[in-house]
């Protein structure tokens, strides 16, 4: 049997990069998949192919920085599947500032922390809610190994920390109702900024390749991956846990400049 088979996932940020590819591993593992991101094609397209590989999967555009639509995400999912036993709150990102923190005004900072550690509460809140009425589930957060080590995103590296805190929080709540709750820390992926950061200049790839244990930057499938196991029944004694994704990059001492523009 497949890993994930019989159960039902939703994935948010689910447009792009690790979202898209955490979404097609669940499906390759026999989960029913809802996938939910702010653009809509994309999601189509996503779905399209979930279906084309014998996949069952759903599409709702959702921004998760708004409750409502928060809880009209998670709605669906029941009204499509009739359960939801797998959340994956993926979507977040950094909003850049150019100024020195002293300089700066406070938006980048604020919308960074409603992308990443505001979204991830409300998502969670609906989620916990629907798996104890239930009887049980899974979360998996998507951090960043900026949320285990610093960098000079100041915003960036905050917003992780919180998501890691709600993650351990609510695990410790939560695990003996049934629902479990980690997080993946990825590392330098191939995917959503890295990506157009490599395309546009190659060698920073082999600066990375460079200082990075395992020899490579990591591929999003890798992530998915990770995530699929925590879902799973596999990792049933497995909760409160930030696992990095990241080919061994936490434990270099010296890490390329770029890191403190994630």
């Amino acid at each position: 049997m497949a890993m994930l088979e019989g159960k039902v996932a939703l994935v948010t940020g689910a447009s792009s990069g690790i979202g898209r590819a955490t979404a097609r591993v669940m499906a390759s593992h026999g989960a029913k998949v809802v996938v939910a991101a702010r653009r809509e094609q994309e999601l189509r397209t996503l779905v399209d192919e979930i279906k084309s590989g014998g996949g069952e999967a759903a599409f709702i555009v959702t921004d998760v920085t708004s409750e409502p639509a928060v809880k009209a995400m998670i709605d669906f999912t029941i009204a499509e599947f009739g359960r939801l036993d797998c959340a994956v709150n993926n979507a977040g990102g950094g909003v850049r500032s150019d100024k020195d923190w002293p300089e700066s005004e406070p938006d980048a900072f604020l919308a960074t922390m409603e992308l990443n550690t505001t979204a991830t509460w409300y998502c969670m809140k609906h989620e916990i809610a629907q798996m104890l009425e239930q009887g049980g589930g899974s979360i998996v957060n998507t951090s960043s190994i900026a949320g285990l080590r610093t960098t000079f995103s100041e915003s960036y590296t905050a917003a992780k920390y919180a998501v890691n805190g709600e993650t351990v929080a609510a695990a410790a709540k939560y695990g003996a109702r049934g629902v479990r709750v980690n997080a993946v820390a990825p590392g330098v992926i191939e995917a959503g900024s890295w990506a157009v950061r490599f395309a546009d200049d190659p060698s920073l790839n082999d600066d990375w390749n460079a200082v990075i244990p395992i020899g490579r930057t990591g591929k999003p499938e890798e992530v998915g991956e990770a995530i699929a196991w925590l879902s799973s029944d596999a990792a049933s004694y497995v909760t409160g846990v930030v696992l990095p994704v990241d080919g061994g990059t936490i434990l270099t001492v010296d890490l390329p400049n770029s890191l403190n523009y994630r």
